[in-house]
């Protein structure tokens, strides 16, 4: 008999230098959610809000996008998302993790929760909740920051 996994709360994600959207995810269950977009100033979030959600969901893990490029290179910007994973690891002692990121932010205008009339309004945590998303189908896919 295959011995099972234990339950895991897992946060996503999609690191931007303006905003970073945010989805709440769980193994025992499979499922992902969007919870929040909160502002970054030059790719540096209000540690203390981020602090606030932590606590809220009490995640064991933390994943953060990896934004590849097509081919699968890194791009300029993976640093900076691998940064901001670091540093979260580091500030809050919860093991961080990167998972591809390509094209999700597609996916999250393709999703129905997205309309046409709410263009204006920020998908990053849509995003995030597609990259938790492909976590949870395939958590092998997952890399160190």
């Amino acid at each position: 008999m295959a011995e099972a996994r234990a339950a895991i709360t897992a946060l996503a994600f999609d690191y931007g230098v303006k905003q970073i959207g945010i989805a709440v995810g769980q193994t025992l269950t499979g499922t992902a959610a969007p919870v929040t977009v909160i502002k970054a100033q030059n790719g540096q979030p209000d540690w203390q809000q981020l602090e606030k959600i932590l606590h809220n969901w009490a995640p064991g893990l933390l994943l953060v996008g990896l934004p590849l490029n097509m081919d699968g290179s890194e791009s300029e910007f993976c640093l900076r998302a691998r940064k901001f994973a670091r540093r979260l690891q580091g500030r809050f002692g919860i093991k961080t993790q990167m998972v591809d990121e390509r094209l999700s932010t597609r996916e999250a205008k393709s999703r129905d929760g997205y309309r046409e009339s709410y263009r204006s309004s920020p998908i990053d945590n849509i995003a995030a909740q597609i990259i938790l998303e492909a976590w949870l189908n395939d958590p092998s896919q997952a890399c160190e920051p």
